[in-house]
């Protein structure tokens, strides 16, 4: 008797646990996005409802960029977090326009299955007083990132095999990069650069402009000069563009640009100093090898290499791209 009320009260118990409706997923700290202060855990944020697998929480967007930016063969993993009720809005091709209280999550990993290994995840908070940018390091354990104010450097190797020396960038060095007119900014999620799947999934309305940079992956569907501009566009022109920090330079990297001056076509180097070789011009139209700009993206040299920040290692596809870009040209372009 006793043995059948007590299967009786378990199955009660049972059919009760299986009516409760699941758990609701904790909302973003919306307090440590905007709110003063630098949270010391990445955890902290909330935006993620298991940290380490990244399973995103409630307005917390995944997204992947056309082209990407190349930082030593590392694997990206980007989200976009706003606000409850609120969501960014496009205006033109550029950068979409964020409403305060947003974030960018950017996590950085290498290595593969049980060998791939969370490096660091760098946030920009969009505050009343503008953004801010943080990075966070990864533990040992790969349970949560810690703010590291100060940066580190990390003994790795890409997947081609190089053994770097990874740099996770300090504070301020975050607006070397990010840096324009004075202001940080973002510098990844552009219409352009951006799936126009992606905004009908999340958003419905496609903006104009989306989708125009080719996808990296597919490169050799588009021309040599679309594929090589993109390139240029993503991994220079938030450096080599008007206001940001490398605008000494006179070069102007940006997608809409159509100036051959501008781009470095028969130029000469304003600012380069022994970055140039001995040579003259930062592009020689039908001359890769007699072109500055290839000359400094291929070497691993600190004085000479560019990008100064963001890798440690020659992007063998990136260079080739623009090779095959400058190599097409027509003599006396």
């Amino acid at each position: 008797m006793i043995g059948r009320l007590l299967l009786g009260l378990s199955a009660c118990c049972a059919a009760a646990a299986m009516a409760m409706p699941p758990a609701m997923p904790e909302p973003v700290n919306d307090e440590a996005v905007s709110g003063p202060g630098f949270p010391r855990l990445l955890s902290d944020y909330g935006f993620f409802n298991n940290l380490q697998a990244h399973d995103v929480g409630p307005g917390v967007y995944k997204y992947e960029l056309n082209t990407p930016l190349y930082s030593d063969g590392a694997e990206k993993l980007r989200y976009i977090y706003t606000p409850f009720g609120t969501e960014p809005v496009a205006d033109g091709e550029g950068l979409l326009e964020f409403p305060v209280g947003s974030a960018l999550i950017k996590t950085f990993a290498f290595g593969e299955g049980d060998e791939r290994r969370l490096i660091e995840t760098r946030v920009l908070l969009h505050r009343a007083d503008g953004w801010l940018a943080l990075p966070y390091l990864w533990n040992e354990e790969q349970t949560d990132a810690r703010l590291a104010i100060a940066g580190a450097r990390i003994d790795l190797t890409t997947p081609r095999g190089e053994a770097i020396s990874y740099r996770v960038p300090n504070k301020n060095q975050c607006k070397e990069c990010h840096g324009l007119d004075g202001e940080v900014v973002p510098i990844g999620p552009k219409v352009r650069n951006l799936s126009a799947d992606w905004f009908a999934e999340h958003f419905g309305e496609v903006p104009e402009g989306a989708d125009q940079l080719p996808v990296w992956a597919h490169r050799e569907q588009a021309s040599a000069a679309d594929a090589a501009r993109a390139y240029l566009d993503v991994n220079c022109a938030h450096c080599h563009r008007p206001g940001a920090m490398a605008s000494n330079s006179g070069l102007d990297l940006r997608w809409e640009q159509d100036d051959p001056k501008a781009l470095g076509i028969m130029k000469r180097p304003v600012a380069a100093g022994r970055g140039a070789g001995e040579l003259l011009f930062d592009i020689v139209p039908g001359d890769p090898e007699g072109s500055i700009l290839l000359h400094r993206m291929l070497s691993n040299d600190p004085g000479v290499a560019m990008p100064e920040l963001g890798k440690a290692s020659v992007d063998v596809e990136g260079t080739e791209a623009v090779r095959r870009w400058i190599a097409g040209m027509e003599k006396g372009e």
